[in-house]
């Protein structure tokens, strides 16, 4: 599915997603990321929510992000408090969404110029093509 027309193009916008991979620019990802106006962290270690620790997050929150957009895979699935408790101390935002939601609102936050970061997960064990 495709969900953007990228308006400039040195700032990272979700090009298109699916279960098996994201699009960022021109680059395919088969892993979990995490991406920002203009970072881009492939292969984040998470494959699913189970795995996601307060290490993880604050790799996320040292972007200087005011949101970060927490997308769980196919299904919207909730960390941890302990987890949620570490982005409330931290004064950041934690949505928390099903990966294809959290790509849409990225766009969305991006386009409206919006300090945001998706941390998102990809299930399973793919493998990045670069």
């Amino acid at each position: 599915m495709r969900i953007a027309t990228v308006i400039d193009p040195a700032l990272n916008f979700v090009r298109a997603y699916s279960a098996a991979e994201i699009i960022i620019g021109e680059r395919i990802l088969r892993t979990s990321i995490v991406v920002t106006a203009r970072n881009l962290i492939a292969d984040w270690p998470p494959r699913s929510i189970a795995d996601l620790t307060q290490t993880h997050l604050a790799a996320v929150f040292a972007l200087g992000p005011q949101v970060v957009l927490l997308g769980t895979g196919a299904r919207q699935r909730f960390p941890e408090a302990r987890i949620l408790a570490a982005a409330a101390r931290a004064g950041i935002g934690l949505e928390v969404m099903d990966t294809a939601a959290a790509c849409r609102t990225y766009n969305v936050l991006l386009a409206e110029e919006r300090q945001v970061a998706a941390a998102l997960i990809l299930e399973g064990d793919l493998q990045a093509d670069r």
